[in-house]
């Protein structure tokens, strides 16, 4: 792999721009030359080593990106309805709200509650199998994001949600523009179509919470509207719809990129696509360094809230910290040859779905869809292969790709 010589904040500079966003490995190694901890600038440090992203990770003093921040770094904030309906939930918001809000959500993501997910998501699989055959039985090549990768996960979301079926094409392209305002790096207009997303988005949430206001049901909306009518301190309005855009965003968006690349690299590697076939404990390690070498979600940040000392760097209140998450997980201190996909190694351990209080609540149903949806879409297409050049979409901090053509032989 070329490693650029270069300061850290050019390298830093050039991994979000749209050329470095096709392939910013190169650049996350250009700031390792200068450390695992890596001052940036004043009042910016960058983690790039395995340890110290997993320990910024975990840092108590260390806070999200919260309203009282976004008014510090831009006022104008709460005039864009996408920064604020993210910023109501629990991913912007700090203790002790925080665990308020998450422990309403978590109990549909427990390992018990997974495992018994597992049937609906097998059967939701097969059902996209069936599709997948009969566009494809001309030979003519599909694309594997739109076809498989997307509907997978916004089914199992959509179901655990309680959003109807018929709705879940349509949210793909409304989710996609949503999912801007938490790249951090939009423009003006960007934001404007972020913004757009959110409101129509809201509008559709704010009439499917009515629907099970009136009608309860056996899903996720029912049960945090039962919380918000019986309890406002525990849940406020806005803090209900914040946390379902998130869930409904975040709750495919990460899956869809981890079978994207998953099926690509094995696609790119008979012997494990094989293996794959065959041998569940395989596939379990397989995902996971999938996780790691191509990590859906690339970096977080956390600000100190107090001063911190972080492995030996001084890290005055006040200083932002990128945790480049990416850049860990191809640490060559905790991961010998780190540039080499292998699904063989011990103890991968990735840091992809964070870490600390903070860690993805849906990072058990992220793996159990993959380790499902991956077997099954390789036994059933044995001659399934690349049928024209894969594309990244132009995003940064949610890395995968918008277009991966394939044919089913």
């Amino acid at each position: 792999m070329t490693v650029y010589v270069m300061q850290p904040d050019e390298a830093i500079a050039a991994m979000v721009a749209p050329e470095g966003r096709l392939n910013p490995y190169p650049l996350y190694e250009a700031i390792r030359a200068h450390g695992d901890l890596v001052q940036v600038r004043e009042g910016l440090i960058a983690a790039v080593g395995y340890a110290e992203c997993s320990r910024a990770l975990r840092e108590p003093q260390f806070r999200v990106q919260d309203a009282s921040s976004y008014d510090i770094v831009y006022p104008e904030w709460r005039s864009h309805s996408s920064l604020r309906g993210f910023t109501n939930s629990m991913l912007f918001t700090n203790p002790p709200d925080h665990a308020r809000m998450r422990r309403l959500v978590t109990g549909a993501f427990t390992a018990r509650r997974v495992a018994e997910l597992r049937p609906a998501v097998e059967r939701m699989t097969d059902q996209l199998l069936d599709r997948l055959a009969e566009i494809g039985a001309d030979g003519s090549p599909m694309d594997l994001m739109n076809e498989f990768a997307f509907r997978l996960p916004v089914a199992v979301i959509s179901e655990m949600l309680g959003v109807p079926e018929g709705d879940q094409v349509w949210f793909r392209a409304v989710a996609a523009d949503v999912m801007i305002a938490l790249e951090g790096l939009t423009t003006l207009s960007e934001l404007a179509r972020a913004d757009a997303a959110v409101d129509e988005l809201s509008a559709y949430l704010g009439e499917l919470i009515d629907r099970r206001r009136r009608t309860p049901s056996d899903d996720l909306v029912s049960a945090l509207v039962q919380v918000r009518d019986s309890d406002g301190d525990r849940l406020s309005q806005d803090e209900l719809m914040g946390n379902l855009t998130l869930l409904l965003n975040a709750g495919f968006d990460t899956t869809t990129h981890l079978l994207g690349h998953g099926v690509l690299q094995a696609l790119e590697r008979p012997d494990f696509r094989a293996r794959l076939c065959v041998d569940p404990d395989f596939t379990v390690n397989y995902v996971e360094e999938t996780l790691r070498f191509e990590p859906p979600v690339q970096a977080t940040s956390r600000w100190a809230g107090a001063d911190v000392n972080l492995m030996g760097t001084a890290v005055p209140a006040g200083t932002k910290v990128l945790v480049l998450m990416a850049a860990g997980n191809r640490d060559p201190r905790r991961f010998p040859q780190p540039d080499r996909f292998d699904p063989d190694r011990p103890d991968i351990q990735p840091l992809s779905f964070a870490g600390g209080i903070h860690y993805c609540v849906g990072a058990p149903l992220a793996r159990m869809e993959a380790q499902v949806a991956l077997p099954m879409l390789l036994r059933r297409f044995p001659k399934l292969a690349v049928a024209g050049t894969p594309t990244f979409r132009a995003r940064w901090l949610a890395r995968g790709h918008n277009w991966l053509p394939v044919s089913i032989g």
